[in-house]
């Protein structure tokens, strides 16, 4: 099969009609042609039992064929000192923590010609001009160590050592010194990476430095990496206020040689965290040039889109939003689609990497050729379920980089199961607007203020404060919420003022989690603690009535109504269904109960109010209690075993005059076009719709 030979990217996930967009293009193909369209995504991936993708070409002149060619992507951290002075004989030192020695050439600092490094072999190493004298000692991985060089230009003497830091035990201090050919020192200044010839940086260094200092003559230069922590900016405190930036967003807020664990805050003590952490696979900007540029129709229609490109392989979806313009005419309806859960996910590698994912997943991943294009170019970056090459968890994505998740086809996940959400929309003649996490995060309750419900994609995962307070404050104020999958609301997420386009992740104490954060860095480079939801004291339940108890990747299954469901108060909601088995069909699974689970749980402020109208059964053996439900390991926590492990469909009023319905599955929207869109999980939904759509406030039960 033919791959993708033509990818892209815009700066923004979301879009407004009448807005220009910049589409940024790379063509891999060598004859360096392709053609653009713009097309509304309709419906995504469905299987043989769904609907089939569906699009809509929209005109906006783009229908044509182009001349491009690849552009280049410096993936990999550093941090650059731009403007330097002369320099004559040079004595450098810092404190260095490697986590891949031994695993290649790593530059340490860069000055021109002259490089201080970790060689092949693990030990300290300086170069001039590609001659090179070591300490012939390996540094061990994961400990401090104080690492000193100096060098004579004039003569070309060198010497260098390196020693642990007291309490990171290893070999003694080693030293070496010798003659190198004579060169000139000269910026700009590199840390963790070295120039390479022809432009761009090389030799990347995975692991954290703190404390680099630079002598020359009268110039003392000392970067203080505990200032300006939530910036990209590095502080040179000496009088020479060489002030320097980082490159590709290294991760801050990070341990530091002094960390003893007395403070886990960055802020409460700086000097413990005085360090960064690089690897040379981190990204925050391509920085590709811009390729084409159009305006979209002023009367768009509010909904998912993508620009699609094509050379001589199958299509690659550049997938965002149209959302409506501030002050423009809206639906009663909003879609919130999770912008913020998709970068989450995007280029999300280790799912294609055989062993444990199969293990955890039950199944074979689902892969095509898009994929084997992403697998093909590691410089696109990672996910935040992947790890760096030295085992550490990937806590940023950005969103200027191509993104291999925003398009139909694939696998249902997220953005391509929400389209079903859409398709389901369009059959029903619904009105509707589709507004976006980002827009949430930075005009809150603005952005809901002029709707009567809301209604979520199918795995709301990743939510900023901005974000729930938002949802929180539309709900008692009378909105209505429509929570249609699993999973949703669990993990914090912060947007870095210094990296527009960036989130930042970090995976601490505890949940379901694809690698665990380290101690004492569970404070992000914001400043807010990061973690689960629930951990932080806000759980789902208190404003959707159900939170992540399970998840199974081999199979749905089917919801039972309970007797809640004959409770007057949820009479609208089975108008015209009278079975007693809801959802036993499905594109994913073949059934509305599967993927992520969510249930009902007072302890976690399910409102004792709520009505459990209907909950799953007959869960496999793949589906298993969350680790966050678990004090201790335990027999019986399987579906076969466990009677926790269920997805619950919870309906309750606010005291607002508004409510909340909650599906409890990712699978649900998947069985939303069963036999043509007329089913019982299909009517269930539209009565839901109709309802909160509906003025008549709700008045939640007196007692």
């Amino acid at each position: 099969m033919n791959k993708p030979t033509v990818v892209g990217y815009l700066d923004s996930l979301y879009a407004h009609p009448g807005d220009a967009v910049i589409v940024r293009v790379s063509v891999f193909d060598p004859a360096g042609r392709y053609t653009a369209d713009l097309v509304r995504l309709i419906c995504g991936e469905t299987g043989p039992k769904g609907p089939g993708i569906k699009e809509e070409r929209i005109e906006v002149g783009l229908a044509k064929e182009y001349a491009g060619g690849e552009q280049p992507t410096p993936i990999g951290s550093y941090v650059i000192v731009e403007k330097m002075p002369q320099l004559g004989a040079v004595e450098m030192s810092l404190r260095v923590w490697p986590t891949l020695p031994g695993k290649g050439q790593q530059a340490l600092v860069s000055l021109g010609p002259l490089r201080l490094f970790i060689d092949q072999s693990g030990a300290v190493a300086l170069a001039a001009n590609g001659e090179s004298i070591s300490t012939g000692r390996p540094l061990r991985a994961r400990a401090w160590h104080r690492v000193k060089a100096r060098y004579d230009p004039a003569t070309g003497a060198a010497r260098l050592s390196s020693a642990p830091l007291p309490g990171f035990h290893g070999d003694a201090k080693t030293e070496a010194k010798g003659g190198l050919p004579v060169v000139k020192p000269k910026g700009p200044l590199l840390m963790a990476a070295a120039p390479k010839p022809g432009g761009g940086t090389t030799d990347h260094f995975y692991g954290k430095l703190e404390a680099p200092v630079l002598r020359s003559g009268k110039l003392k230069a000392r970067w203080d990496f505990s200032r300006a922590i939530d910036t990209a900016k590095i502080e040179d405190v000496s009088a020479a206020k060489l002030h320097g930036r980082t490159v590709n967003a290294p991760k801050r807020a990070v341990t530091a040689a002094k960390w003893d664990g007395s403070t886990h805050d960055w802020r409460r003590n700086p000097a413990h965290y005085a360090a960064i952490h690089f690897h040379g696979d981190d990204l925050s900007d391509a920085g590709w040039k811009p390729s084409l540029n159009f305006k979209l129709p002023k009367n768009l229609k509010s909904g998912f889109y993508a620009v699609k490109l094509q050379a001589s392989g199958p299509a690659f979806y550049v997938g965002f939003i149209v959302s409506p313009r501030p002050g423009a005419k809206r639906a009663k309806l909003a879609v919130l689609a999770s912008t913020v859960t998709y970068l989450a996910y995007a280029n999300y590698r280790r799912r294609m990497t055989p062993g444990p994912f199969e293990l955890a997943m039950g199944a074979l991943p689902t892969v095509d050729m898009t994929d084997i294009v992403l697998a093909d170019h590691p410089e696109f970056g990672n996910s935040t379920y992947d790890v760096h090459r030295d085992g550490f968890g990937v806590a940023h994505a950005t969103i200027r980089r191509p993104l291999f998740n925003m398009r139909p086809g694939g696998r249902f996940w997220n953005f391509s199961m929400d389209l079903c959400l859409i398709d389901w929309l369009d059959n029903q003649g619904i009105e509707y607007d589709v507004v976006t996490d980002h827009e949430l995060h930075e005009q809150g309750t603005g952005l809901l203020k002029s709707y009567k419900a809301v209604m979520t994609g199918s795995h709301p995962e990743y939510h900023s404060l901005e974000m729930l307070q938002a949802l929180e404050a539309f709900v008692s104020s009378g909105g209505r919420l429509m929570y249609m999958g699993g999973n949703g609301f669990y993990w914090r997420v912060t947007f870095p003022r210094a990296h527009p386009g960036m989130i930042e992740l970090r995976r601490s104490e505890d949940g379901t989690r694809a690698w665990a954060e380290m101690p004492g860095q569970y404070y992000h480079s914001t400043g807010e603690y990061g973690g689960l939801w629930r951990r932080i004291g806000r759980p789902p339940n208190a404003l959707v009535g159900i939170g992540f108890i399970a998840q199974g990747f081999d199979a749905s299954t089917y919801y039972r109504r309970t007797a809640a469901s004959r409770d007057p108060r949820a009479t609208f909601l089975f108008a015209g269904i009278d079975e007693e088995i809801i959802g036993d069909f499905g594109a994913w699974g073949d059934g509305a109960s599967g993927l992520e689970i969510d249930a009902y749980d007072a302890h976690l402020g399910s409102p004792p109010h709520a009505l459990v109208v209907a909950s799953s059964e007959n869960h496999s053996n793949a589906f298993m209690l969350v680790n966050e439900e678990m004090l201790n390991n335990s027999h019986g926590v399987d579906g076969t075993l466990n009677a926790r492990v269920k997805a619950d469909i919870v309906f309750f009023e606010t005291p607002g005059g508004g409510a909340v319905f909650s599906t409890g599955s990712i699978a649900y929207a998947a069985s939303l076009a069963h036999n043509g869109y007329d089913n019982n999980i299909a009517r269930l939904t539209r009565n839901v719709v109709e309802r909160f759509l509906d003025p008549a406030p709700f008045k939640p039960p007196a007692s």
